[in-house]
């Protein structure tokens, strides 16, 4: 199987439009392009919808959404340069939907309830596991809106000490387990985080199925390709089979605020809520 055959996935038939070297040259981990897609499934995006992209990296996520559903993308994150986001965003087509921001998580330069959704791609578990977090990046959400995440996770706690499996060694040396592996959780882990904030509800958290699958298969397409940035995880992958690592979704939706007027976007309307 070639790297072209690797990239084409039924599971992600929106994926499959997009060049697949664009894909692997903007690639900054697990196929973003893929996790956007399953993320925007469940959520109900729109065009003309204000979306906060939080740590969009090379704004490959952020370009997608503009293209697939027409909304409106700040592109932010703390690395990547701004300059380098907007010349893909232009590349891409999509100057009129994509503004790339320089951001911190914790530092967000942004309107309360500006935004209609907020997604992150690959990020989130980075910034986003402390119990405080889902409060103040709420806040930047307007009532109604909605929240979501897709991040490598587990599929099982592992507890205090490492699985084994994923400690051992490859034959490329790499080893797969490093200490910002504890930054991963399940679903069950995250839903309950999420369902301790006031300013969201009806969240859901979830799992990919044969998420494992998908990772080995992008990091074997890189192998194929050359373009790798670091030693593959093929042979952890492989070996882990699913039993600990794969990809985890949550989604929520910000809770009503008595007396709060916001702009809905994507309805182009102002909104007020009774008290």
């Amino acid at each position: 199987m070639d790297a072209l055959d690797l990239l084409k996935k039924p599971e992600f038939p929106r994926s499959s439009r997009c060049d697949p070297g664009w894909m692997l040259d903007n690639q900054m981990g697990p196929n973003a392009i893929w996790l956007t897609e399953w993320l925007s499934e469940a959520m109900p995006l729109k065009a003309g919808m204000r979306v906060l992209d939080l740590g969009c990296g090379r704004a490959m996520s952020s370009i997608f959404l503009a293209k697939e559903y027409g909304v409106k993308v700040w592109a932010a994150d703390l690395w990547m340069s701004p300059d380098h986001n907007w010349r893909r965003a232009v590349e891409a087509g999509v100057a009129d939907l994509v503004c790339p921001v320089r951001a911190e998580a914790h530092a967000l330069p942004f309107a309360q309830g500006f935004f209609d959704a907020v997604v992150s791609i690959d990020a989130y578990h980075y910034f986003g596991s402390d119990g405080l977090y889902l409060h103040y990046l709420a806040g930047f959400v307007r009532p109604g809106g909605v929240i979501g995440m897709a991040v490598p996770g587990l599929m099982q706690e592992v507890g205090d000490t490492a699985p084994p499996h994923l400690l051992a060694p490859q034959a490329n040396g790499r080893v797969f387990w490093e200490d910002e592996c504890w930054a991963f959780h399940s679903a069950t882990w995250w839903r309950d985080l999420w369902r301790r904030s006031s300013r969201v509800r009806d969240v859901q958290a979830d799992v990919l199925a044969d998420g494992w699958r998908h990772w080995r298969d992008f990091e074997r397409a890189l192998e194929l390709t050359g373009k790798s940035t670091f030693p593959s995880d093929v042979e952890a992958l492989e070996r882990d089979g699913g039993r600990i690592m794969g990809f985890v979704r949550a989604v929520a939706h910000r809770t009503e605020a008595a007396g709060f007027n916001y702009y809905d976007s994507s309805l182009g309307v102002q909104v007020g809520i009774d008290k």
